[in-house]
């Protein structure tokens, strides 16, 4: 398999969604789509009514036809729902979850996989989060049965995902421990997920695609490919300056003077040191610019991943309203995001892009009301009875200290879940004065995007990304890529 020269980041959720990777894997990149709460994502899309018919489409071509039925009676509603109607809530994750909730997150994997392959040859990914666990196993899964070509996963030491890899390939059951807070010596949590229960019936063959861990340390590096439980094909080397979730500095953690987590010397990659892995490798952070692709390869990389540009263009997820009050800030010059080290549940630090009308705003932020309802970065703790409860630090904090949380870790803590979900135009409606606002992130190259605006544009195409990077490098299809336009200047 030839290897990419530009990947697609996959910014959850759904800001990668399978639109973007398809439009980026027919110009010869790869594209990846955000693995992150399709659970969330394909229920609300059906009961939104599936306008396009695109979701039903997939669903149809499901190898397992009465689970897909199953899914689409739960939750499609003919013509949508009402506009101020909350969304029906799918099951949050849980150590054994329901017949339903693993149906539906293979599901909605495979669609997602299945719509951003069809009609072309080209590359598809999904990205996963190592900090979100419990829906691993079937996600792999669900995405393995739509053929997907790479996993790309960071946010954490993904050391078990290859071995499950192969075990699902092969059709067998497979395992992964999931961290428990409390865990005594010798206890081990496990998820379990077997494709010949799930199917049950004849088991659908399934490929091995490539594994990419993401990371930010050459220790990280090493331990994967020395350790993983199976074959680590490739690394992503993600700078400080990423977006969503960035490693933490190493050592002790110190802030600056307006809040954000100090990175240093400590904290720079030693390429040389990748290289002797003897394994492809992409930069990324801050190379969405013209001449980070030359850059890269001359360091002896494979490529770069790049998210930020892609976020802001026309095939992303994102609402259109955000995307243009983000050009318009980078336009002027005031686009800019803080790396705060406390909103993330995850303990992460997390980039925050400052925009109106966000919860990146004290007011905003504070005038919500805390709830946890989907789920998605719950903390799984040992109860005294030694079963495992979930709690969150961006819950209720009175909630969240009645199990065994402090009042100090909840503070600041922000719902990524509901807040990105409303990213991409499916916000909760909690009642007729209150429905969830957005929660921006992207790299430090959001004050940059304007860059790939044409002259007399207000919106920029995937095809505007690549062709900028790329700058007449490489010929797609037999045909070159025009010459990047100039920038624009701010206005």
């Amino acid at each position: 398999m030839s290897q990419p020269k530009i990947i697609q980041g996959g910014m959850g959720v759904a800001v990668s969604g399978w639109t973007l990777a398809r439009t980026v894997s027919r110009l010869g990149q790869l594209g990846i789509v955000s693995g992150t709460g399709l659970a969330i994502i394909l229920a609300r899309n059906l009961q939104l009514g599936d306008p396009s018919g695109q979701l039903r489409h997939a669903l149809n071509r499901f190898p397992v036809p009465a689970v897909a039925t199953r899914v689409l009676a739960q939750y499609f509603i003919p013509g949508g729902r009402k506009p101020d109607a909350p969304f029906k809530a799918a099951p949050m994750p849980t150590l054994h979850p329901g017949a339903a909730l693993v149906e539906l997150t293979v599901v909605a994997n495979f669609v997602e996989v299945f719509l951003a392959k069809e009609g072309h040859d080209g590359l598809v990914g999904i990205n996963f989060l190592e900090k979100i666990q419990l829906p691993t196993l079937p996600s792999l899964y669900g995405a393995m049965l739509a053929n997907v070509d790479y996993v790309l996963m960071g946010a954490g030491i993904p050391r078990a995902i290859p071995g499950a890899l192969d075990r699902l390939a092969a059709g067998e059951p497979a395992h992964l421990k999931i961290d428990v807070v409390g865990a005594l010596p010798g206890e081990e949590f496990l998820s379990t997920f077997d494709p010949h229960a799930f199917c049950n019936g004849p088991l659908t063959m399934v490929k091995r695609p490539q594994f990419l861990g993401i990371v930010a340390s050459v220790t990280l590096a090493m331990t994967l490919a020395r350790k993983a439980s199976g074959r680590v094909d490739g690394f992503v080397v993600e700078g400080d300056t990423a977006g969503g979730h960035n490693a933490p500095p190493r050592g002790t953690l110190q802030l600056n003077a307006i809040g954000e987590p100090v990175y240093g010397e400590r904290d720079v990659v030693d390429l040389e040191k990748i290289r002797e892995l003897g394994r492809p490798f992409w930069l990324a952070g801050s190379y969405g610019r013209p001449g980070r692709l030359a850059e890269a390869l001359r360091l002896g990389a494979a490529g770069v991943q790049v998210g930020t540009a892609f976020a802001f263009c026309n095939e992303s997820g994102l609402r259109p309203e955000l995307k243009k009050q983000a050009l318009q800030m980078s336009r002027a010059g005031t686009a800019h995001v803080f790396t705060d080290p406390v909103a993330s549940p995850t303990g992460f630090p997390f980039k925050v892009v400052q925009m109106e009308g966000t919860l990146s705003h004290a007011d905003q932020y504070a005038a919500r009301t805390r709830i946890c309802d989907l789920g998605y970065l719950r903390h799984l703790y040992r109860k005294p009875d030694g079963t495992p409860g979930y709690r969150c630090p961006a819950e209720p904090v009175d909630d969240f200290v009645k199990k065994g949380g402090t009042v100090a870790d909840a503070q600041g803590r922000k719902c990524l879940c509901n807040g990105l979900v409303a990213n991409v135009g499916l916000a909760q409606v909690r009642s007729e004065q209150e429905q969830e606002l957005a929660l921006m992130t992207a790299g430090d190259d959001v004050a940059q995007i304007a860059q790939f605006l044409q002259p007399g544009s207000d919106s920029y195409t995937a095809a505007d990304v690549i062709r900028c990077l790329l700058n007449e490098a490489l010929p797609v299809n037999g045909k070159p890529y025009p010459a990047a336009q100039p920038s624009p200047l701010p206005v």
